[in-house]
């Protein structure tokens, strides 16, 4: 049979992820606008014998969407397909940005329960890297998937719930791209509601000392220390029925917060020892006073990433909390010539039964540390990493799936409890490795 549907890739596409840390040249760049189409581009892909990657917004600060053989950008499959208010579920396109999404929820007047930083990304991406959030009631962003579509390398789709293909569904909903091209998505919500944000200033000791007590008191609490200080900024992030109102300013958000800390972080660059009087001097300036912001959810819930950076994003065992956080602290203190830019950002989430979630199984927290790149420049942070990674891998740390780490298969085996679960249905729905590429390699073999 002839196929009636024509795809078309482009050629000289140069791919490359919001940091600009990594990118890849496509051998050929496809925009696909429906089932048909993407079961074109795999078939081609099969008889080239090439692999294919799949990608969304491209915001994973590491290569996991890289490839120079075939890659398929979702976004022109965009849409709501249904909006279900009885059971409070939506099911989208894989290509939908949750920044769309976040506003179509809301003319339903519902909203998803817990968002990241960033909503430039789309829904398949999302849950395909393990996003989350921070709230210890809460769980990675793809604990809110009820249900999915999966299109398998052999162009077969297969439904996946909790009751239909379930060991697929455990496996897909952190499918790291692997498993085939993600479909549709169906959300778990909840009616929409506002957020009252309050940031106020404390100590590294303080917090530590009654970590138990800021998590009951606030339902999305979250912290950021200033490395080479005892400064600490605590946020707490509550629904409210308040009507919204800021005390936020442009000025000093952009002007200060953006423009002024990325010159001071590039003429730190000739002089490192700069690094430990910029965290304090921006604690002082921005972070020492008592902030309140109240708006619809999803506005609270994303922040500026600010600019160019690199990241490490570990999730140990809650209870690991404060040893590894001191550990770092001492660390940073012991070695003079390492230097550590502001925010480490410290959230929580709580455990679950997905596969390859960071939080398999046991409440968790996430420590999230940056390099910035002020003006594309890069500074030297190999020596921080690898103190980093050691103080994580040491408390029984699990890697953030989109981010940089230099774990191998051998590390997430002792990780991960249903790693060879995963594994082999990987390799049930993709014998030949379509869907790899370089960073996935590295996962698997």
């Amino acid at each position: 049979l002839l196929s009636l549907v024509q795809v078309h890739g482009q050629g000289g596409v140069k791919f490359q992820n919001w940091a600009k840390t990594y990118g890849s040249s496509p051998e050929l760049y496809f925009q696909p606008t429906s089932v048909e189409e993407i079961r074109e581009i795999l078939d081609m892909a099969r008889q080239r014998d090439k692999r294919v990657k799949v990608v969304g917004g491209g915001h994973s600060p590491s290569d996991i969407a890289c490839t120079d053989d075939f890659m398929i950008q979702m976004g022109k499959m965009n849409r709501v397909l249904k909006v279900d208010k009885e059971k409070q579920q939506v099911t989208v396109e894989g290509g939908i940005f949750l920044s769309d999404l976040n506003v179509e929820l809301s003319k339903h007047g519902l909203a998803l329960a817990n968002l990241g930083a960033v909503s430039e990304v789309a829904a398949a991406g999302v849950i395909g890297t393990g996003t989350h959030n921070t709230g210890i009631k809460h769980g990675i962003l793809p604990t809110q998937v009820v249900a999915l579509t999966l299109l398998t390398a052999s162009g077969e789709i297969l439904e996946c719930s909790e009751s239909i293909n379930a060991d697929i569904f455990q496996a897909a909903r952190l499918h790291l791209g692997c498993l085939g091209v993600v479909l549709t998505v169906t959300f778990q919500c909840v009616p929409q509601f506002h957020l009252h944000e309050v940031a106020f200033p404390s100590t590294l000791t303080e917090v530590l000392d009654h970590l138990e007590d800021h998590l009951k008191r606030s339902q999305y609490f979250r912290f950021l220390w200033f490395p080479h200080s005892e400064n600490v900024s605590v946020i707490y992030q509550d629904p409210t029925n308040k009507p919204p109102s800021s005390s936020g300013s442009w000025l000093w958000d952009y002007a200060v917060g953006y423009y002024l800390l990325e010159f001071l972080l590039w003429i730190s660059t000739f002089v490192p020892s700069l690094v430990c009087w910029i965290n304090r001097f921006f604690f002082w300036l921005l972070f020492s006073s008592r902030v309140e912001n109240i708006a619809i959810s999803y506005k609270i819930f994303n922040y500026e990433c600010r600019f160019k950076q690199h990241v490490q994003d570990w999730a140990i065992p809650i209870e690991k909390t404060k040893e590894a956080l001191l550990e770092l602290k001492a660390a940073l203190e012991n070695n003079p010539k390492m230097v550590a830019h502001y925010p480490v950002e410290v959230r929580f989430a709580r455990g679950d039964e997905i596969w390859l979630s960071p939080c398999f199984q046991r409440d968790s927290c996430y420590m999230n540390i940056i390099m910035y790149r002020p003006y594309g420049k890069n500074v030297p942070r190999l020596n921080y990493w690898l103190t980093y990674e050691g103080i994580m891998k040491k408390h029984g740390g699990r890697p953030h799936w989109a981010k940089a780490h230099s774990c191998t298969r051998k590390d997430f085996e002792k990780m991960y409890p249903a790693f060879p679960k995963f594994c082999s249905v990987r390799e049930k729905l993709d014998p030949t490795g379509m869907f790899l590429n370089t960073y996935l390699e590295k996962v698997f073999y």
